[in-house]
């Protein structure tokens, strides 16, 4: 069904506001949420007025944060930091950032104390830290509670918050000590001790670790929260199952992005401008490798001259050197997420990657050898000789520029993740032309020292 047709007629029809309420209630807030930029800023106007505050969170936490932060600020102050008031606390933190600060400070003051507090805490981690990323939005109770305490004080802060899957405990000086699975807590008896339920080896993290460190960390857990300490193993907040996903969605972006040569993500609000500066730092390097392959080419221009022919299958070793890098690089960074990898393991890696390199190239190497000698033949008109001395260096040029490729394609990024520096910056632009320059080394060297000094094959 067409949902946004529905709700758009909904919102522009002319029903009372309780009618118009009983009616978007039938709906998704997802779907609601994929309506607002599809209305007129007076129609949305229309929606704040009408929708209650409890509605417009909910949608809220389905909009990217500019596009909320943009609805925010449409709004009066009052209704802004009430819809602020309900959301969680780490959502109103991003979309907060997308507004004007003087109007973003006015909201902040309005809003309730404590959410002031809980704001400004997330708001005091940098961007990279999974403390920016928490949500104060969870259940506490203290060591030494029985679990008719431990259900009461459940009951109590259910009130205000919704994450109850999983309880935290801490001691009597707030250090963190472990978790209760809610199932665990409504199924014991009342006579049960609490240790016996509580979970002391649960997964946690610090707030002042990387995003991308914690991503690794808990990728292999499935619990839907995870608790969040500051240096004082006190709990500050929980990491929501949404949380990690959102964060590793933007990791990947930003691998893709780099994987394109790019500094950093676009989308399609940016101006020429912005756009042009993420992209020029890698095409002025690519633009400098560039000249060197062309360079490398002219000190081969002896070559060229004599056999004018094998310029032709040029592009053919430089596309399959620059395929075969590209495979070695996906697979190498992919396995470079696991932090634990042992030296052992990484040379294993080279190791294979080579071998994939090796094998893959005699195999290619070798239907080239026979296409491109019988194609010589037929309709070029060279004698056998000639044809097959031709196409039997081009493949021994394929099988040595797609071994070098691939074992280039796993050292870089290797090499940069041993010098700390993201390994997806050995961006797929970049390992191809480092194996323009390989496959044209490869390809005319051997061409040079096969066909002209070895064969005499020169015109």
């Amino acid at each position: 069904m067409d949902y946004i047709k529905e709700i758009s007629a909904i919102i522009r029809g002319n029903d009372s506001p309780k009618t118009m309420m009983n009616r978007l209630d039938d709906y998704h807030a997802n779907d609601i949420a994929e309506v607002m930029h599809e209305l007129s800023l007076p129609e949305r106007k229309k929606f704040y007025r009408v929708c209650s505050l409890d509605m417009l969170a909910e949608i809220f936490e389905y909009l990217d944060e500019e596009e909320a932060g943009a609805y925010l600020d449409e709004m009066d102050i009052r209704k802004a930091s009430a819809v602020v008031s309900r959301l969680d606390t780490d959502t109103a933190v991003g979309i907060l950032e997308e507004i004007d600060k003087d109007k973003r400070a006015l909201i902040i003051d309005t809003v309730d104390p404590d959410i002031q507090k809980e704001i400004r805490l997330i708001s005091s981690f940098d961007d990279d830290e999974i403390g920016s990323r928490m949500t104060v939005n969870f259940i506490v109770i203290k060591e030494g509670s029985t679990v008719k305490q431990a259900m009461n004080e459940l009951v109590r802060q259910a009130e205000d918050n919704d994450n109850i899957s999983t309880l935290f405990v801490e001691d009597e000086n707030g250090i963190f000590y472990g978790a209760i699975d809610l199932k665990d807590l409504i199924t014991a008896r009342s006579g049960t001790a609490l240790d016996d339920i509580i979970a002391t080896s649960f997964p946690y993290v610090y707030a002042t670790e990387q995003t991308e460190d914690c991503i690794e960390k808990l990728k292999d857990y499935s619990e839907t929260l995870v608790p969040v300490l500051d240096d004082s193993n006190r709990l500050l907040g929980v990491i929501t199952s949404q949380n990690i996903i959102e964060a590793a969605d933007e990791e990947m972006g930003e691998d893709y992005a780099m994987l394109a040569g790019l500094t950093a993500e676009e989308d399609l609000n940016e101006t020429l401008p912005e756009s042009m500066k993420k992209r020029l730092p890698w095409l002025l390097i690519l633009l400098g490798l560039g000249i060197v392959v062309s360079t490398v080419v002219g000190a081969f221009e002896k070559v060229v001259a004599s056999l004018t022919l094998i310029v032709a299958f040029q592009s053919l070793i430089l596309d399959m050197a620059g395929n075969v890098g590209t495979q070695s690089l996906a697979v190498t960074i992919r396995v470079l997420t696991d932090e634990h990898l042992t030296f052992k393991q990484k040379f294993h890696l080279v190791i294979k990657e080579t071998r994939v390199g090796f094998f893959n190239g005699a195999l290619l190497g070798g239907v080239s050898f026979l296409l491109i000698g019988i194609y010589l033949m037929v309709f070029k008109g060279k004698d056998a000789l000639f044809a097959f001395s031709v196409s039997g260096c081009i493949g021994l040029s394929l099988l040595l520029a797609m071994i070098i490729s691939a074992t280039v394609g796993t050292l870089i990024p290797l090499f940069f993740k041993k010098i700390n520096i993201d390994p997806a910056v050995a961006s797929g632009p970049l390992i191809t032309t480092v194996n323009d320059l390989v496959a044209v080394v490869t390809y005319y060297g051997t061409s040079w020292i096969l066909l002209l000094n070895v064969l005499h094959l020169g015109q």
